[in-house]
């Protein structure tokens, strides 16, 4: 009778032990479920990507390239005027879209200078007005050639579309762009080919300048501070 007994004791706690065994398995499955994952242990989440401000700071300058014939030489030359002007940024989301209410780079024209004063007052005065059209202005809209997020280090080249002003002229304008990504900075070149006709500009017509080519070659090296939104 007592070997009956022991047995029966045995068997309860090996029913009992296996129950509590079978109820742990099922709540760990049904958590596992209501996570969308099973369990793992020391599992993280990963950090969620967010918006990229790029802010142009200080270094950052702008020119134009134009081909002309000056009288008296034989061979073409280009007119380069620049500026330190150049201010704004963009905002990129996580998939490499551009925010574009929160994206704008201008550039100031007023203090466009070249190696020939005389022709930097005839820009000024007479093809861009600058008294009255003081700046470029260029309204990113989407990248082309790129999806984020965006990386903290490498290089990379793609295209920025938007919408760019001049002389009170918008029209559509493609920038091809090459740019050094680091954790704090990103640095670049930007580049653009618009014409004279483009923007409703005259073009340059001086004594000693025999021809000036219709197109107008545009260069942004910027220097950007790089922080989350």
């Amino acid at each position: 009778m007592l070997s009956v007994l022991r047995i029966i004791l045995v068997l309860t706690v090996v029913a009992a032990a296996r129950s509590g065994e079978a109820q742990l398995l099922a709540a760990q499955q049904a958590l596992g479920r209501g996570q969308g994952r099973s369990i793992t242990s020391g599992a993280t989440t990963a950090p969620i990507a967010k918006p990229v401000r790029l802010t142009i700071g200080q270094g950052s300058r702008a020119r134009y390239r134009v081909r002309e014939q000056l009288a008296g030489i034989s061979f073409p030359s280009d007119a380069v005027g620049t500026t330190e002007e150049v201010s704004g940024g963009i905002v990129v989301n996580p998939d490499g879209s551009v925010d574009a209410g929160r994206s704008k780079i201008v550039i100031g024209l007023r203090k466009l200078t070249s190696d020939q004063q005389m022709r930097d007052s005839y820009i000024q005065n007479r093809v861009l007005d600058t008294d009255h059209f003081p700046n470029i202005e260029f309204a990113p809209k989407r990248i082309v050639g790129f999806s984020g997020p965006m990386p903290a280090t490498g290089q990379a080249g793609f295209q920025i579309v938007g919408d760019m002003t001049m002389h009170n002229v918008t029209v559509e304008a493609t920038w091809n762009v090459i740019v050094t990504f680091r954790p704090d900075v990103v640095d670049g070149r930007a580049t653009a080919s618009v014409t004279f006709d483009t923007f409703k500009l005259t073009k340059p017509s001086l004594a000693r300048l025999l021809s000036v080519d219709d197109h107008i070659e545009l260069e942004i090296e910027f220097h950007c501070q790089r922080g989350a939104l």
